[in-house]
């Protein structure tokens, strides 16, 4: 008679197996809750902590700043105002009469430039407090520029997501050549730039309905798209100097609308590639609906594609907002004094004869960033919807 035989089972499932096998669908096991959750812990202290160094830094003095890292405030080192105080104590012009005067003005010329585009902030007060002249010009260009950016973009996403578009490469040829040599004429030759316009466009006109029709070569909507995208892709730097020729040419140097034009054209690409995915992505019979029931193509955009690609106009909203306000080149060449915007400012504490001045750079980083601070706490809940259906799309 034997005795009872004892089976030792063995799981023969690797340690990676045993820690990370979820115990149910839908489920995270222990052990990959815990990864999952000391990686974000790590990433948000990553990413915080340059945050966290700028608002205590905006508290130091300067012996504080100079004497090592410094981290815990009542700690390491006792708070201090003089970073803020410094922005202002020394500006006669920023107690708050004089702030609240300039209020009103910004308010009455923000009206002026809403009814007439050509109408710039000139009548600011010349001496004004500069903290607050910068902030209200990087207030208004940034979101003047945004606003044109987004409207001219998404209409132009829209287009090409569509409308099928075929136009002849002889005549784009034909038109850049007769726009080189009408600029030409009137730079060399003391043409006026009407007549000289006006003879390349009749030219171009009457070029393109003789000879275009024997050029079967066409370009289609992906060729203009990667066009428009590919003029993000150069360096701002290489056309700063036309650009300042441009302007100063006709007298807009030093203005917001000058800055409003150029940041609106510089971000336009940006716009036109991320909006163009979300209208491609809408099913058409929605859009095909509504044209049987006689909406018009502007209708069928306002009132059915914009409310259902509200989450990622919200996303490119905000990512051309941060774009225009941290711009830094085409504000410091194309502005002197009256237009200068928050990042002149910031860089300004980068020199001079007392050094980095870390305290007062930090105070006016904290003003900086509170406008797009609020506008991300406001659209947030469409910000992640447009950034979640662009990870799927991806």
């Amino acid at each position: 008679m034997s005795g009872p035989s004892y089976k030792i089972s063995r799981d023969h499932r690797s340690l990676r197996q045993r820690l990370f096998e979820p115990p149910a669908v839908g489920k995270m096991s222990l052990m990959a809750n815990l990864v999952a959750w000391a990686i974000l812990l790590f990433w948000s202290l990553f990413v915080l902590f340059p945050i966290y160094w700028v608002v205590i830094t905006a508290f130091k003095d300067a012996a504080t700043v100079n004497n090592g890292p410094f981290f815990i405030p009542f700690i390491d080192f006792q708070p201090t105002l003089k970073g803020w105080t410094a922005q202002f104590a020394t500006d006669p012009y920023c107690d708050a009469w004089s702030i609240g005067r300039q209020l009103v003005l910004l308010v009455n010329n923000l009206f002026a430039f809403i009814v007439s585009p050509i109408v710039t902030i000139d009548r600011m007060e010349p001496q004004i407090c500069k903290v607050y002249l910068a902030y209200t010009n990087s207030f208004v260009i940034s979101f003047g520029a945004t606003a044109l950016c987004i409207a001219v973009g998404s209409m132009a996403a829209y287009a090409l997501a569509r409308i099928s578009y075929k136009p002849k490469f002889a005549n784009i040829v034909a038109f850049v050549l007769l726009s080189l040599a009408a600029i030409v004429a009137s730079n060399y030759f003391d043409v006026h730039w009407a007549i000289s316009g006006s003879v390349a466009l009749a030219l171009f006109f009457l070029l393109a309905r003789s000879l275009g029709r024997r050029f079967k070569t066409t370009l289609g909507n992906n060729d203009i798209l990667f066009w428009i995208v590919s003029q993000r892709i150069l360096p701002p730097i290489v056309v700063i100097i036309p650009v300042y020729m441009m302007f100063q040419s006709v007298r807009m140097i030093d203005t917001h609308l000058a800055l409003i034009i150029v940041y609106a054209v510089a971000n336009l690409p940006i716009v036109v590639w991320l909006m163009h995915d979300f209208f491609v992505n809408l099913p058409i019979e929605l859009e095909e609906s509504a044209q049987l029931d006689g909406s018009s193509r502007f209708e069928i955009f306002w009132d059915i594609v914009l409310p259902l690609t509200r989450p990622g106009l919200a996303a490119t909203t905000l990512l051309t907002l941060i774009l225009n306000w941290n711009e830094y080149l085409f504000a410091i060449f194309l502005t002197t004094a009256r237009a200068q915007t928050m990042p002149i400012m910031v860089a300004a504490k980068n020199t001079g004869e007392r050094g980095i001045l870390w305290w007062e750079m930090c105070a006016i980083i904290m003003i900086m960033i509170l406008p797009v601070i609020i506008m991300a706490i406001v659209l947030q809940r469409y910000i992640a919807k447009g950034v979640l259906l662009g990870a799927v799309k991806g």
